[in-house]
């Protein structure tokens, strides 16, 4: 059976992508479409930030692409350098906040050393931030996405914990989505299962996969890999099959299969 992963490809140096080599341990034949792109900005507020340790409590990252601005900003040879001199080590007196797996393997890559991984989303990743933070403290600086939910802010706000947001990046449809879609469905036809990845992936493709599934769209398992995405499928109307119970390959494969296999039986 086929499943259809709308996510970006893991990078081609670190090999298979881990969702699609999990699924076919479970002999699911996955693709990935990508179907976000990112544009950078910022990049010189955020490094000034980074230079000033001393301002600041800690760090906090809900995404991987806050992580990329950050090693964006590395590539330049005197920022590397001052990062690896003395940033890096002050940073690391400090908390680096991460949720999921995904953004905490980038952190480690930056030097740094990741908190609160298995949260998983951010409403656990606040819950887990306010058992450490007391009130009034420095604040924390939050690199983050123009579309970022404003969950997390708000919790750490009720709790007068402070927090810096600063936007290093914005989301836009990938160029090439619907014509990937387009083609998908033409040679590979409907997928037994279709996986959304983000709020952002169900605005920019659910129209586009309505339309190519026609009336075949009710054979469709739909997952969502956390609860957040689960929560914009469903306020779209989509019935929501099985929703990861962490942001994992191995979680996300597990509940495709029971999905699908409740169906055959």
């Amino acid at each position: 059976m086929k499943v259809l992963l709308l996510k970006d490809p893991k990078d081609k140096d670190s090999g298979p992508d881990p969702y699609v080599k999990e699924l076919g341990l479970y002999g699911l034949e996955a693709t990935l479409i990508p179907v976000l792109s990112f544009e950078f900005i910022s990049l010189e507020s955020l490094f000034e930030k980074l230079s000033h340790p001393e301002c600041y409590g800690g760090l906090v990252f809900t995404s991987p692409r806050a992580l990329e601005a950050i090693k964006i900003c590395l590539k330049e040879n005197s920022k590397n350098e001052a990062w690896l001199k003395s940033l890096k080590q002050r940073w690391n007196t400090k908390p680096a906040y991460v949720v999921g797996k995904a953004t905490a393997s980038l952190v480690e890559e930056i030097g740094l050393t990741p908190q609160g991984e298995k949260s998983g989303n951010a409403e656990k990743l606040a819950e887990y931030i306010c058992s450490r933070e007391k009130p009034n403290s420095s604040a924390l600086l939050f690199p983050c996405g123009a579309l970022k939910r404003e969950v997390l802010p708000t919790v750490l706000r009720e709790k007068g914990i402070p927090l810096e947001s600063l936007t290093v990046y914005q989301t836009t449809q990938h160029t090439d989505l619907q014509v990937s879609l387009s083609s998908y469905f033409a040679q590979q036809g409907i997928p037994a299962s279709v996986v959304f990845f983000s709020p952002s992936g169900v605005k920019f493709c659910l129209q586009h996969v309505q339309k190519l599934s026609g009336d075949f769209i009710n054979h469709i398992k739909f997952a969502a890999i956390g609860p957040t995405t689960a929560e914009a499928m469903e306020a779209a109307g989509i019935p929501v099959s099985c929703t990861a119970e962490s942001p994992t390959p191995q979680d996300l494969a597990a509940g495709i299969q029971k999905a699908l296999r409740l169906q055959n039986c």
